[in-house]
């Protein structure tokens, strides 16, 4: 893909929207884990612990990348990353982050459970490179930072406009469609019909959003009967 094009900034866009989306969260996880250290030490845990996070994730996703060139696992992946972007629309997620008691403590604590966190933006991050390596770190460098210092702006607009949510897993829904069409062994299927192409894509994005939005809808009605 050649650098800066209008290919390259639109796979860009995608994966920082995929890691302000899907990221969000973990950057509460940094919270939960510096917060009862002394305010001095707070700052700088956020910082390193940010920077070994970000190291994680780029190492994890190149290898992702890798991987999916294997015939097969890019069809499997898109599979995933449709379950991902139908999960995001429905699930409620917790933050049970027990806070740690010293400075090398709390680093450890948020690399371990951002790389635990991080397994469907890692996998949703290297389908929208497309094999191209500098994608997936311009991608995380320019976003992660955003998500760490910027989580409680983040996690307010998506309260208080979810169609952001929608929006994102729109986005994986897209990229999961061009990883299933871009499967080798069934790729010339569909660049002899791109009728058939993108009727698949538009197909997978409407029925992951108004299927999640179905069962989010359900789970809401049935908790409010609960209740």
């Amino acid at each position: 893909m050649e650098f800066f094009s209008s290919g390259y900034l639109s796979a860009l866009l995608s994966i920082i929207i995929i890691d302000l989306v899907l990221a969000g969260d973990n950057a509460i996880v940094i919270g939960l884990a510096a917060r009862t250290l002394p305010k001095n030490q707070q700052k700088k845990v956020i910082i390193w612990g940010a920077f070994g996070a970000i190291l994680i994730r780029i190492l994890a996703t190149l290898v992702v990348v890798w991987l999916l060139k294997i015939p097969g696992l890019l069809l499997i992946g898109g599979v995933l990353l449709v379950w991902i972007a139908f999960k995001l629309l429905v699930e409620d997620k917790n933050h049970d982050v027990k806070p740690s008691k010293s400075f090398w403590a709390a680093i450890k604590t948020i690399v371990i459970a951002d790389a635990l966190m991080g397994l469907d933006n890692v996998l949703a991050v290297a389908g929208a490179a497309h094999g191209d390596f500098s994608l997936v770190v311009i991608g995380l460098l320019v976003s992660v930072p955003i998500v760490v210092w910027g989580s409680t702006l983040i996690l307010k607009w998506v309260d208080r406009y979810p169609i952001i949510i929608t929006i994102g897993a729109g986005v994986l829904a897209f990229t999961a469609s061009k990883m299933i069409t871009g499967e080798k062994f069934i790729k010339g299927l569909f660049d002899d019909n791109p009728i058939l192409k993108w009727g698949i894509s538009a197909l997978i994005v409407i029925g992951v959003i108004l299927s999640g939005r179905i069962k989010k809808k359900k789970k809401e009605n049935e908790m409010a009967k609960s209740a």
